[in-house]
């Protein structure tokens, strides 16, 4: 914590850095310079500014490259870590091949990235009583700081296990002093920070003006997934319940299935029906290489499309990409012959046979990821570097996600069988599947089939205590590797102790 919970603090309570405004949406940023924080909150326009700036923790990329879905996609046995080479990103590479140490692996991105988050919804909770604003803003505003700050606990949580719990900005030497809190204590802070949450969310979001922002149905899908996390099967399926409404039908959200599954993935059909929680991105910042960290576009675009793509005649428009996260083989088969297929993955042998080439890079399978491969039509043309300023959005929470998280509850609590039959067979009727029992194993090869790519694999193999089977013959240790080490500079002149599985004590 010496380097990076106080680096969150000059993020969040020593200065508000790179606030921005809304343009089209809500999380479409442009940057407004710094304040600091000791003249700041002085208005309704200045706390939004500060609500902002936690949102745009949520879609943070590093100047290592490092996002969640790269990482936790390149630990999972549906990718490899891929790139030009062994030592390309060597900190995924690390996760990819469990070759995680103190000091290497993505776990400094991943820290900071959530207390960054946390401190700023942290200043703001604490600064809201005195702005002077609308009672009711203002209880929507704390509502998501709430929501937010539960949200990369629950990130972090899952990544490390043992954490620090931190509900206020700290302040001189109390920086060095804290120590991290049993795992129980930081569940129950999220959950009673999304329950307090809700009644200061509203119901439904204005797509138009307001997208991005949480609602009710944003915080309880949160919450039934860290009540399932829990193995808390009951109360998770109540949660989910209330967000996904009839299998098939729109909720009391207004979440619906889309009709066409290729659809999620079109860039420009963002915060549809199916989205719940979205992580917005887009063209119009003019990212450069000057500092990646800055960027909004969405740089997963560029780093998984094939290395050196030429089209053939015909061929679809990728960008010649970096070569990351190809797919691997066994992924490729179990996705043979369903429905899903061709939205999902890049079929490089094919598309070879028709006049395409391109250049393998490490780890190459000859498959690569459909969804969120980056296209010469959406390639910006502006300024900035057209790499670095991709408008394609990626979902983190969307309704087909939750159908089966509840079903899965349902069925491993021992709850309603026949509504999680209905929820698992109206993911695969919207593409064109017919019904099938609904069976742990089932909801499990339905989720991979539905969710490839985006992200929640790894978090789904160590829920289910399945990662140790998948990823042996990568390296992966029972009972060591379903958790990160805490990032070595955290442990210098602190009072952190490092988990027991990477040679700590805690």
């Amino acid at each position: 914590m010496k380097r990076y919970i106080k680096l969150s603090l000059m993020f969040g309570a020593l200065s508000i850095m790179g606030l921005q405004s809304c343009s089209d949406s809500f999380l479409e940023l442009k940057p407004r310079g710094t304040d600091l924080e000791e003249n700041y909150y002085r208005n309704r326009q200045e706390a939004y500014n500060g609500l902002v700036a936690i949102y745009d923790v949520v879609g943070f990329q590093s100047s290592g490259y490092t996002t969640k879905i790269l990482s936790t996609s390149a630990a999972s046995d549906d990718h490899f870590a891929g790139g030009g080479g062994s030592s390309d990103l060597p900190h995924i590479q690390a996760w990819s091949d469990y070759s995680l140490e103190p000091a290497v692996g993505p776990q400094e991105d991943l820290w900071r990235r959530g207390y960054m988050g946390i401190m700023r919804a942290n200043v703001l909770l604490q600064k809201l009583s005195d702005v002077p604003m609308s009672e009711q803003e203002k209880a929507r505003f704390e509502a998501e700081a709430k929501f937010l700050r539960a949200y990369f606990y629950f990130d972090l949580i899952r990544y490390f296990r043992n954490i620090p719990l931190i509900t206020s900005p700290l302040e001189g030497d109390a920086i060095y002093e804290v120590i991290q809190a049993a795992p129980e204590d930081v569940y129950t802070a999220m959950e009673n920070d999304l329950l307090e949450a809700m009644p200061g969310l509203p119901l439904t979001i204005n797509a138009t003006s307001e997208a991005g922002r949480a609602s009710q149905g944003t915080a309880r899908a949160l919450l039934g997934k860290v009540y399932l996390q829990q193995e808390k099967f009951t109360q998770a399926a109540a949660q989910f319940s209330e967000v996904n409404g009839e299998p098939g039908q729109t909720s009391q959200y207004g979440y619906s299935l889309l009709n066409n599954f290729s659809e999620l993935f079109n860039v420009d059909n963002k915060f549809n029906s199916e989205s719940i929680f979205e992580i917005s991105f887009t063209n119009t910042s003019v990212g450069d290489w000057g500092c990646i960290d800055c960027t909004e576009g969405n740089i997963l675009n560029i780093m998984i499309g094939p290395r050196g793509y030429a089209p053939g005649s015909g061929a679809p428009d990728y960008v010649a990409g970096w070569g990351f996260l190809p797919l691997t083989t066994e992924l490729v088969g179990v996705l043979q012959g369903d429905p899903r297929y061709s939205s999902t993955v890049i079929d490089m042998h094919q598309l070879a046979g028709n006049g395409s080439s391109y250049t393998p890079g490490y780890m190459d399978s000859g498959y690569f990821l459909e969804k969120y491969a980056g296209r010469e039509s959406n390639r910006w043309t502006g300024a900035g570097s057209f790499e670095l300023n991709f408008p394609q959005n990626i979902y983190d929470i969307r309704l087909a996600d939750t159908y089966l998280l509840e079903a899965e509850a349902l069925v491993r609590g021992g709850g309603n069988a026949t509504r999680a039959a209905a929820l698992l067979n109206a993911v695969r009727e919207r593409v064109g599947l017919g019904p099938v029992a609904a069976t742990f194993e089932n909801i499990k090869r339905e989720r991979r089939l539905e969710l490839a790519g985006e992200g929640h694999r790894w978090f789904d193999l160590v829920r289910w205590g399945d990662a140790a089977t998948a990823l042996g013959d990568r390296g992966f240790v029972a009972g060591k590797h379903e958790v990160l080490p805490i990032p070595l500079l955290e442990l210098d002149n602190t009072l952190l102790e490092q988990n027991k599985e990477y040679g700590g004590t805690k």
